[in-house]
């Protein structure tokens, strides 16, 4: 049975240290040192792409005494200090022209090492818009369109990286095989349901099991329309990426140091700590933002009104990677969305409070990672005339969450382990 919370922090900073803690328990600088691999007896080169890739260059650099060189690319606002990897900056979550020049760049560095090189790839999410190199025939612009429509289309991140796969140069095992004969050790931080080496950043160093076919079945399911040349290239079969089972991965290794179900667990874990009982209900939540607030929200209710599955006071903790199929023309992310759906469905019950929140920091392509629900919320939206459905409608979570006060600005983490929603029932 629960206890009562041994604690007088407000509801709105109780939720914030379970993210607090959970985004500690993910940062590089506590995971990268102990997975690292044995120095070579050729050289290190050191490449990488991806929100948290800058973060995990410095840690590396920290805790490695032999000689280094390399490069990584992040986005625009999460780089970190470095003396002997470079740190690139470009555009996510659509590519730009430097993302395209960094990824060449990689390519450069490890092309031509022998068998007795080290090559250490840094990936976490974010990758796949970072690390942006077109495929034969193909142009930044063709690939800024398709990711464009990608992103709007409500598509999970698998399908997006399906797609993404076959129409890249760098993607789908790519980086890998420029690489041979080196050794290639990748160290990865999930964003990914399912923490899958081939999803996240669409697996640039990992053989991928997906087809041009599957790719054209995910286009053709959410109504893409293609540049012709990148249609041409998935129906010859030209886009195909490397399998699993290809001898030429043999020399590769990936190492999972941080992922979801782990920042769930330090947020359980310090819930506990506050005298909370958590429940964690899933780490790979997937599907459309506003139907999973449904599902959480009638969860909340239950626990609440009936103390069943679980007794309050206690806090339901959940991650994975929702998807936003965007109709209006508001702002916001999976995660604003989340809290918006949940707010026009609980309409201000008076034992529930939540957070949803990016990991990384950011939530879309806005400037804060989430945002907070109280129950105090409806009445103050109803009295400055904001009706949640009608925010819901035009996908504009940030905009009913800003007029309120309660949008939830971190800045960049330099970590990204995905979604976490935090719900307190009282």
């Amino acid at each position: 049975m629960s206890t009562l919370p041994q604690t007088d922090l407000p509801p709105a900073d109780l939720l914030k240290s379970l993210l607090d803690a959970a985004l500690a328990a993910s940062r590089p600088a506590l995971r990268v040192p102990a997975c690292l691999p044995e120095p070579p007896r050729g050289r290190t080169v050191v490449v990488g792409a991806g929100k948290a890739s800058a973060a995990m260059a410095q840690a590396l650099e920290q805790h490695w005494a032999g000689p280094l060189d390399g490069l990584v690319v992040t986005r625009y606002g999460f780089g970190a200090p470095c003396t002997r990897i470079e740190i690139v900056e470009a555009a996510h979550p659509v590519p730009d022209a430097a993302g395209l020049r960094a990824a060449e760049r990689i390519f450069e560095k490890v092309r031509g090492l022998g068998p007795d090189d080290l090559v250490i790839c840094l990936i976490s999410g974010g990758g796949s818009a970072l690390l942006a190199l077109p495929a034969e025939g193909l142009t930044l612009a063709d690939k800024q369109a398709i990711n464009t429509d990608l992103l709007r289309s409500g598509a999970t991140i698998a399908e997006m990286n399906c797609v993404r796969k076959h129409l890249s140069a760098s993607k789908g095992g790519r980086l890998a095989l420029a690489a041979a004969p080196a050794r290639v050790v990748t160290l990865a931080i999930s964003d990914v349901p399912g923490d899958d080496p081939a999803i996240i950043a669409s697996g640039p160093t990992v053989p991928d099991a997906t087809t041009c076919e599957d790719a054209l079945a995910v286009v053709a399911r959410y109504g893409i329309v293609l540049p012709p040349a990148a249609r041409a290239l998935l129906e010859s079969g030209r886009g195909e990426t490397p399998k699993p089972g290809d001898p030429r991965f043999d020399r590769c290794e990936t190492r999972l140091i941080a992922t979801p179900q782990m920042a769930l667990e330090a947020a359980a874990a310090k819930a506990r700590e506050l005298g909370l009982t958590p429940w964690i209900l899933s780490d790979r939540m997937e599907g459309e933002a506003r139907d999973i607030a449904l599902a959480h929200a009638a969860i909340a209710r239950q626990v609440a009104e009936r103390g069943q599955p679980f007794g309050a006071p206690c806090v339901l903790l959940s991650g994975g990677e929702t998807t936003v199929t965007l109709r209006g023309h508001g702002r916001g992310g999976r995660n604003s969305e989340f809290l918006l759906a949940l707010a026009a469905d609980l309409q201000g019950h008076p034992r529930i409070h939540a957070l949803a929140a990016d990991t990384d920091g950011i939530d879309g392509s806005e400037d804060n990672a989430g945002a907070l629900l109280h129950p105090d919320s409806h009445a103050r939206a109803e009295a400055l005339g904001l009706r949640a459905r009608h925010y819901l409608a035009d996908n504009d979570g940030y905009g009913y969450f800003e007029a309120l006060g309660d949008l939830l600005v971190t800045g960049p983490t330099l970590t990204n382990v995905n979604d976490f929603r935090a719900i307190l029932v009282r």
